[in-house]
């Protein structure tokens, strides 16, 4: 498992985006803790969670109890393991996604993490989306106050443009060390952040980086041909001997040092797949070919 830097940090550069053990469909707890077991088994050292992920008008906090639950019961080192959990959002009974920016609410659902997760300070804590009813100095300055009072030792915010970025970094210096976007070669409006967290020096950890890819495209040999542009995919998959599912996380890899994927999974098979993507490095002419197909 290769590595990259979040926040002075050594992290696997593919992480566990562990939102699909908790929301609809989701597996049986004995799958679950498998899937995080073979993430950490595979090298994964960065778990991205947040305590909106559970089932509609459930109470909040099931994939943090189940982070928890995986990492007690590991048999190996989970010292150097960074739980990344965001707080901001709510899933009422209508399975709705719901923003509250509140700092004073921000405030407790941090405390209510740091319980579940039953740490001494949460390693990452997010803001999961900006809440347009309340200004974003607020929303970041309850982080800087976590921050302070030690609850959290590293800050990030999510589903973010540019002008936020510099706001809240303005506000929390290199405390800021993450930003998380929805970014994938189906899904590139995030393109003028991902150049930005570069400069800053930020990791760049993008959310759902296969959303947008026909399943076609991904799953190999189908009846259904992919779309053309996502083709290649298949293609250089098919050259190499691996999954689409690899080359696609690969080529985000290659996109700038600040990217850190953290793909979701609910098997076992699926986080082992993705995170060879590490170990997985693309040609020029392999890049040249999908970066045209998705240009």
């Amino acid at each position: 498992m290769r590595h990259r830097t979040l926040g002075g940090l050594r992290v696997s550069a593919v992480g566990l985006g562990a939102m699909p053990l908790s929301l609809e469909g989701r597996p049986d707890e004995a799958r679950a803790l498998a899937t995080v077991h073979a993430a950490l088994d595979a090298g994964v050292t960065l778990l991205d969670t947040a305590d909106s992920y559970h089932l509609p008008g459930a109470e909040p906090g099931h994939n943090e109890l189940l982070l928890a639950r995986a990492l007690a019961s590991y048999g190996g080192d989970t010292s150097g393991v960074l739980v990344a959990t965001k707080g901001g959002r709510g899933r009422p009974a209508d399975g709705s996604w719901t923003v509250d920016g509140d700092p004073r609410r921000l405030r407790a659902a941090a405390e209510a993490s740091l319980k579940r997760l039953g740490t001494d300070a949460i390693g990452l804590y997010q803001l999961h989306k900006p809440d347009p009813s309340v200004p974003f100095e607020e929303s970041v300055g309850a982080l800087g106050d976590l921050l302070d009072e030690g609850k959290i030792r590293l800050a990030g915010i999510s589903n973010a443009d540019a002008g936020q970025i510099r706001t809240a970094r303005a506000m929390l210096g290199h405390r800021l060390v993450s930003v998380q976007n929805a970014y994938s070669p189906a899904v590139r409006r995030s393109d003028p952040e991902l150049r930005l967290c570069a400069e800053l020096g930020l990791a760049f950890l993008p959310w759902s980086p296969l959303g947008g890819i026909s399943r076609s495209a991904l799953d190999g040999p189908s009846r259904q041909e992919p779309e053309p542009r996502f083709a290649a995919f298949r293609f250089v998959a098919e050259e190499r001997g691996v999954s689409p599912q690899q080359v696609c996380l690969a080529w985000l890899l290659a996109r700038s040092p600040a990217v850190i994927p953290v793909p979701g999974a609910s098997r076992p098979r699926t986080i082992r797949d993705s995170a060879a993507a590490a170990d997985l490095t693309l040609g020029e002419e392999e890049r040249a070919l999908l970066d045209a197909a998705v240009a």
